[in-house]
């Protein structure tokens, strides 16, 4: 798959960060702080503008008690099933 058909992954991943943090009441500062990361760049993500390192998904899915391969894992069954519906269920 090349990175060109793959494009829409960073606003899919966005949305699911953006849903998880507001499901668990705390601001994008929070979650920079908890993650160890900038706040702006908590927001770049959650707009899709930018695409998080291992080392930074791997902090961010722990501030939100996850574990990253869930949030790759729900990222990647929404990207497959096209949908931006069911926010934050998890299967």
């Amino acid at each position: 798959m090349a990175n060109s058909q793959i494009s829409n992954i960073a606003p899919i991943f966005g949305e699911i960060l953006r849903c998880h943090r507001a499901e668990q009441g705390i601001s994008q500062e929070e979650l920079a702080f908890r993650a160890g990361i900038d706040r702006t760049f908590v927001s770049r993500l959650e707009r899709g503008l930018k695409q998080p390192t291992l080392t930074t998904l791997i902090g961010l899915a722990g501030a939100l008690g996850f574990s990253a391969a869930d949030l790759v894992r729900e990222t990647e069954e929404r990207y497959l099933h096209g949908s931006s519906s069911n926010l934050g269920d998890k299967t």
